[in-house]
């Protein structure tokens, strides 16, 4: 009896938005594979499938991972982390379904797929039940700092990242011991991190970039922001200055 080959999961990580930023590898493995999936928010095809629509093809089959949710409910909510906990169980089926049927899966994730991407939460499912790859990407940090007039780290700068939802305390915590600080998740938090940012004195050397890499993109100093929530594809860059330890 024949046993029938079960199929690859392949982790793309598709770069910021830059349709140029794509790998060679990304492109090559989203040609060679019958099934592409992608995670997207109702009525949008979502950033990462736009990334790639040059290289798909009627022979594709799609599939699209529907959030159920995006910010109708606090992320901090209980409610908002069981209803995504269990999406991500239905999208790792989704997948599952086409491996299993023999077909091998590429599943694009803006930025990189191992960098707050959501395609770690399929990963972390299916990781013992089938063969994966993950292919990295153009992560946003790069993205963003290559727009800055100066490196983001050089000599003994040591880098952090911190996510935006850190209470206060936590975020300048973490902001006061790093020479260089990359904030992400920005969104409603913007104000919060202005705040600490003048509070540690930092914020003369603070950046704001915002949609990296397209071509509506904006950068400005952070002092010089005059807005209180800013979109998703945005963050906060405070540039170290090269000190030698």
């Amino acid at each position: 009896m024949e046993i029938k080959q079960r199929g690859h999961l392949y982790g793309i990580g598709v770069g910021p938005g830059d349709p140029e930023l794509l790998t060679l590898k990304a492109v090559r493995l989203i040609g060679e594979s019958p099934v592409v999936a992608y995670f997207c928010k109702r009525g949008s095809l979502g950033r990462a499938r736009n990334n790639c629509a040059a290289h798909l093809s009627i022979q594709h089959k799609e599939l699209p991972l529907v959030y159920p949710l995006t910010t109708e409910l606090s992320h901090h909510s209980q409610e908002y982390r069981d209803r995504i906990e269990q999406f991500f169980d239905e999208a790792a089926e989704m997948v599952a379904v086409e491996l299993d049927a023999g077909r091998n899966v590429a599943l694009l994730n803006e930025g990189d797929a191992f960098f707050y991407g959501s395609f770690m939460h399929v990963f972390l499912r299916l990781k013992e039940r089938f063969d994966i790859t993950v292919v990295p990407g153009v992560n946003s940090v790069m993205a963003c700092g290559a727009l800055l007039p100066q490196p983001l780290v050089m000599r003994d700068d040591v880098l952090t990242v911190i996510p935006g939802t850190l209470d206060d305390s936590a975020m300048e915590a973490a902001m006061a011991a790093s020479k260089a600080t990359v904030i992400m998740k920005v969104g409603s938090n913007l104000a919060r991190i202005c705040n600490a940012a003048k509070k540690l004195g930092v914020d003369d050397r603070a950046w704001y970039v915002e949609k990296a890499s397209l071509p509506d993109q904006k950068v400005q100093r952070l002092s010089e922001v005059g807005v209180t929530k800013a979109p998703y594809f945005s963050m906060v860059l405070i540039p170290g200055v090269g000190e030698r330890v």
